[in-house]
């Protein structure tokens, strides 16, 4: 470079200019052990779409003006004034884990980052702290295995992300166009019917994750699950990529299953390829990366990987895959699964693979936690088993490693908290989102409703099978309405000049060997008419099954619309 006219310090200067602008040059070529993936893949994509015509929407025109990952300094900055983030602000908090919930709460909620649902003792006594000194006082379990915080001020909202850092549970990307915690099997490790404990590769996906700039580039949110097979569901085929153990002709492989999201009524489609375990990092990648490639950004309700897959169809998908690794992937016939999970083997105590050593799967009002007791939960996991916590997309727990010698005392410590380990047939699958009392979009207070409808059914009949009962706020489904025995979607409800509050009522949804989306046979229940609908149709099921190993799901799977809503109409006459 020539130096005629410039000083040695401008010299230097112009050297690491153009030194930034040659790395840059670097970074949008083809980036070695990726299949030929440009390092800045967000821009890349973008920029396809525009050469095609089409318009970003505002997100993708944020994420284009300054990444969001390196937009730290704008939200530390609102924070030093007491300040809330206006709309699209508040979108690029997200990739922080940072979430305004106004105008329903004035504050921050956070969502953190516990890969597989597993955490420590010491790092649950830090969430505590933080909801102590922070937040609500409180945190709530969700149902990807998670925790989150609420009422959060305005100035704490990035001291709250630093100290989840420090402890182990950054939760960056929780929330925006990210790749959302990786969900597993809860007993991973711990339990005789599993093919493969997922947690080693859960770990190796979350920091992969974590640490490819790349991934952080989505179109929209995106959902992973493993499942090693076990006694507790984990609903894979919820997500946009489902990896579920299976035995094949080359021993145990993941088959994998993409494009699940069952508030749009899918569940992931089958593929036929098959993952080895050493390959499931590098799969995952080269898919996501499709995604980014392929995703529209132009249009926010078509910009889920099922829509991908609608346009390219599940083999064209699978090609661009392949293209991205330089390898076919592999199909191979699946000569048998992991045994069916126990519909509600996430409460009570439960053997382990491990002579000698039990779990409990604690139950909680709705998945919602004081600092007192998230500081006890952690006391009972440091006393009487390993110090490990393992978090369920059921809204529960489970404390694990306790010696059989020591259930009593463990039982005895957690009702000394409040908190139960024995859970009726309606209480044990019973999901609430966070309702109308905490989210914008909730047409209904979800979490109380759920409260009393499960103390009125209670009190009016004795079930002896397991019923899964999900009410959710909105259309998002969050607690997945669509999956349940009984799926309670929020809504408004005329009565006279007013309107109230009620749900629209779906039967017959299932995952798992009974993977079903539930249909809905009744609109517009008001809330304080919900007790007595739900009660008529378990009455009906009581009566009419044929015998106690005729589930809910089954008896209503051969009951009419018509049917069903006239057993409603008669029980409510």
């Amino acid at each position: 470079m020539p130096d005629d006219g410039f000083n040695p310090e401008q010299q230097e200067y112009l050297k690491g200019f153009m030194a930034g602008v040659e790395a840059r040059r670097g970074a949008l070529t083809p980036a070695a052990g990726n299949g030929g993936a440009p390092a800045d893949a967000l821009r890349t994509a973008q920029d396809r779409t525009l050469a095609a015509g089409g318009k970003l929407v505002p997100q993708e025109q944020a994420k284009r003006d300054r990444h969001p990952l390196d937009r730290w300094d704008e939200l530390t900055a609102r924070a030093a004034e007491g300040k809330f983030p206006k709309p699209i602000d508040d979108f690029i908090g997200r990739f922080h884990g940072l979430f305004f919930v106004g105008p329903v709460q004035n504050s921050f909620m956070c969502r953190l980052r516990i890969p597989g649902g597993i955490l420590n003792a010491w790092q649950l006594r830090g969430v505590a702290d933080i909801a102590a000194e922070c937040a609500g006082g409180y945190a709530d379990v969700t149902t990807r295995a998670n925790l989150q915080y609420r009422e959060i001020p305005a100035e704490k909202g990035p001291e709250v992300v630093m100290r989840l850092g420090e402890i182990g549970l950054l939760p960056r990307g929780t929330g925006a166009d990210n790749i959302r915690n990786i969900t597993a099997s809860p007993t991973a490790g711990i339990d005789a019917a599993e093919l493969v404990d997922t947690r080693p590769l859960v770990r190796a996906l979350h920091h992969h994750i974590l640490n490819t700039r790349d991934l952080f580039g989505l179109p929209r949110k995106f959902n992973i699950s493993l499942s090693g097979g076990g006694a507790v569901e984990v609903l894979e085929e919820t997500n946009d990529i489902a990896l579920a153990a299976v035995e094949t002709s080359e021993g145990i492989r993941f088959r994998l299953n993409l494009g699940g999201i069952t508030g749009h009524r899918d569940f992931a489609r089958e593929t036929g390829v098959v993952v080895a375990e050493a390959e499931v990092v590098a799969v995952c990648d080269a898919i996501l990366r499709v995604f980014i490639a392929e995703g529209d950004r132009t249009d926010r309700a078509k910009a889920r990987l099922k829509y991908v897959l609608d346009r390219m169809g599940v083999e064209g998908f699978l090609a661009a895959v392949e293209a991205r690794l330089g390898r076919r992937l592999a199909r191979l016939p699946v000569l048998g699964t992991a045994p069916a999970p126990a519909k509600h083997g996430h409460v009570g105590v439960q053997a382990q693979k491990q002579p000698g050593l039990r779990y409990i799967g604690v139950t909680m009002p709705l998945g919602r936690l004081t600092v007192a007791q998230l500081r006890g939960l952690a006391d009972v996991a440091q006393a009487f088993g390993s110090g490990t916590i393992r978090l369920t997309v059921w809204q529960n727990l489970l404390i694990s490693d306790i010696p059989e010698a020591q259930v009593p005392q463990a039982r005895a410590a957690i009702a000394a908290l409040g908190l139960g380990w024995e859970a009726s047939a309606v209480r044990g699958g019973l999901v609430a989102c966070t309702g109308a009392a905490g989210c914008k979009f909730a047409a209904s207070h979800t979490k109380q409703h759920a409260a009393t409808l499960a103390d009125f059914l209670e009190a009016n009949i004795a079930l002896d099978a397991p019923v899964n009962i999900h009410l959710t706020g909105c259309h998002h489904s969050c607690a997945q309405h669509y999956i349940a025995d009984i799926g309670l979607l929020g809504t408004k409800v005329e009565r006279g000049e007013d309107m109230v509050e009620g749900y629209d009522l779906h039967v017959g949804g299932g995952a798992g060997p009974a993977q079903k989306i539930g249909r809905m046979i009744r609109k517009g229940v008001a809330q304080d008419e919900l007790g007595p609908v739900v009660l008529g149709l378990l009455r009906a099921w009581l009566a009419g099954r044929d015998g106690p190993g005729d589930s809910f799901h089954l008896w209503s799977a051969r009951q009419t619309d018509e049917a069903l809503a006239g057993l409603q109409v008669l029980e409510d006459a």
